[in-house]
């Protein structure tokens, strides 16, 4: 779902209720077919409204486009901050953050289509937006993991690096796959895994 910032219990504007619209109907269609077989006229029509509409809101495909990564990018951070945040207990936090990356590809909506399977994703705008996305998803688990063992703020990077991006891969390919395997059996074997690798690290305020 596009997210609209308002004040809590503030209506909609007609306004932001069209751009809302607007956005809606464009991630449907920009999903299904992507962003080049994509036209403002398929877009509008998906809206239920004229194309001078789209643009009184949108000056173009590429600006309408973005808007929605930029909410799909911001959803992701979002999911993977409370996942973090949620607990103290370590173990906890990599299932939590694995059970982000799933929830967030897993959705009905398949915003994630526009964030890592772009056919747009070599476009400038498009690159740095996930490029940011990604290295700020690794600096927050980079975070947890400096903060709690005795690695140099550069290894912490590393391994948040690598985390993320093998929650990324793994729930792309679990999607793509259709093991058989369900979806909270997935993420409690991967995040097994992952904490088998990171628990090994020596904390650095260890309990008495």
């Amino acid at each position: 779902m596009v997210a609209v910032e308002v004040a809590a219990g503030t209506p909609l504007s007609p306004r932001q209720e069209r751009r809302l619209l607007l956005l809606e109907a464009a991630r449907r269609v920009f999903v299904a077919r992507g962003f080049h077989a994509t036209s403002m006229d398929e877009i509008a029509e998906a809206a239920g409204v004229s194309k001078p509409v789209v643009y009184q809101h949108f000056p173009g495909k590429l600006e309408l486009y973005l808007d929605l990564l930029d909410d799909g990018c911001a959803s992701l951070l979002a999911a993977v901050r409370d996942a973090l945040a949620s607990t103290s207990d370590n173990r906890t936090r990599v299932q939590r953050t694995y059970e982000a990356y799933f929830s967030f590809i897993c959705a009905p909506e398949e915003t994630y289509r526009l964030v890592f399977e772009s056919d747009l994703g070599h476009e400038r705008e498009v690159a740095r937006r996930v490029e940011q996305t990604n290295e700020a998803a690794a600096a927050l688990v980079a975070e947890v993991i400096a903060a709690d063992t005795a690695l140099s703020a550069q290894e912490a990077h590393l391994l948040g690096w690598a985390l993320t991006g093998a929650m990324q891969t793994a729930a792309r390919r679990w999607l793509r796959e259709g093991s058989g395997v369900a979806g909270e059996d997935a993420v409690r074997l991967l995040s097994a895994l992952a904490w088998r690798g990171i628990s090994d690290f020596p904390l650095s305020h260890p309990p008495e």
